[in-house]
């Protein structure tokens, strides 16, 4: 019996390979969960009534383009959030509820990417290192996953400008994750702008993955829609996906959206109803309960600075310590990130995903060498309690 060829590369996937790194080493102490990005915060007070309410529609077939409730609440929050200019975030034209947005970052390079770009295997660029899912929908769509190195040297977001011509030309999608998962950097209007005109000048979409988008620090991010919306450039160019899974703690309700131009909405529609699981009635009132409300968010906020400044106070001076801009993830110089997850959890019960884990090796031609591999990624999302014991367990392996 045979099987895809397309899929027979790729690598074990991270959290199972964590596993079997440590398989055999008894942890030196209580576990302390510091791999896996699942917010531990609670979930709004309001999630459950609404449900409740609309518990009766689970006898319905939800709808495969969102109820209109959510639809025009998501229009609402990006109006606020970013200032959006109605074209791009109509309700009806421009947006679509996601199971997830892994779902929507699978699909669309399956609906949105040709199977050939200027006579040649099209090209999808993905920062490296990345979210998985990229990479296996690159793959699914017949297209050439490109892993463009996002380095200190680069302010950890991918130089996609400093590209061939050759490569960019035969383009067709390009992946970007803003605040970047697992280094925290966000894209600034100048980033936003250069890659939108870099989309226009070789033909290209952008899929700008901004799930941790509401987690930061200072000041809230910059979105792509924000500069796409002033600058006028083609809403057909770009695909936006936002969740609740980061913002409102609500990984498990599977919940959020892409918006686009509506070419590009309708044939991830067109791809959904043939292939879809849209979000069941009840949780999608829930949702849209949650992209009403700001409190909750500020809240959560407020929870994840803690955990920023202890991290600042207890690791500040470790080399190789990098404060994060936004996110709820640490990404840590270690030299070597397999040998330090081993030691963390060897001498303090501690877990910790290898950087390594979450990239590729790449050619000369793109610099050499493998951009996760001397890096480790915490992730700040358990009580501030245990999250200060994490932290200085890893201080006392680590400096």
């Amino acid at each position: 019996m045979q099987y895809p060829a397309r899929f027979a590369d790729l690598p074990e996937y991270a959290f199972p390979r964590l596993r079997r790194l440590l398989e055999g080493i008894a942890p030196g102490g209580p576990e302390i969960a510091m791999s896996i990005g699942e917010p531990q915060h609670a979930v709004p007070d309001f999630v459950m009534p609404v449900m409740a309410e609309h518990a009766a529609t689970l006898s319905k077939y939800p709808p495969n383009e969102g109820i209109a409730p959510l639809r025009e609440a998501i229009s609402d929050w990006l109006g606020r959030r970013y200032g959006a200019a109605p074209d791009y975030r109509d309700p009806e034209r421009s947006i679509l509820p996601l199971n997830g947005t892994r779902e929507g970052l699978f699909n669309a390079c399956l609906a949105l990417c040709p199977e050939e770009k200027n006579g040649a295997r099209p090209a999808v660029l993905l920062p490296n290192p990345f979210y998985q899912c990229y990479a296996v929908a690159a793959l699914a769509a017949g297209a050439e996953p490109v892993y463009v190195p996002a380095t200190a040297e680069t302010g950890h977001l991918p130089d996609f400008a400093g590209l061939s011509r050759d490569l960019l030309d035969r383009t067709a999608v390009v992946y970007i994750c803003a605040p970047a998962n697992p280094q925290g950097a966000t894209a600034d209007e100048a980033y936003w702008r250069r890659l939108l005109e870099l989309a226009e000048a070789h033909d290209f979409r952008v899929f700008a993955d901004e799930c941790y988008s509401e987690i930061w620090r200072e000041r809230p991010p910059t979105g792509a829609l924000e500069v796409a919306s002033y600058m006028g450039a083609d809403p057909e160019r770009l695909v936006v996906f936002h969740s609740l899974s980061k913002r409102s703690n609500l990984a498990g309700l599977r919940s959020g959206f892409c918006a686009t131009g509506p070419g590009a909405r309708a044939a991830l529609l067109q791809l959904r109803s043939y292939a879809g699981a849209p979000l069941p009635i009840p949780a999608q009132h829930a949702a849209a309960a949650c992209w009403r409300d700001e409190g909750h968010v500020e809240a959560n906020r407020a929870l994840y600075r803690e955990k920023f400044d202890l991290a600042d106070e207890i690791l500040g001076n470790l080399p190789g310590y990098m404060s994060p801009e936004a996110g709820f993830f640490l990404w840590l110089r270690v030299g070597d990130g397999e040998a330090a997850a081993k030691r963390l959890w060897r001498e303090a019960g501690v877990k910790a995903l290898p950087g390594a884990y979450l990239s590729r090796e790449v050619p000369a031609a793109l610099g050499g060498g493998d951009p996760g591999r001397a890096y480790l990624r915490l992730a700040l999302v358990a009580p501030a309690a245990e999250v200060r014991r994490g932290l200085e367990a890893v201080r006392e392996c680590l400096a």
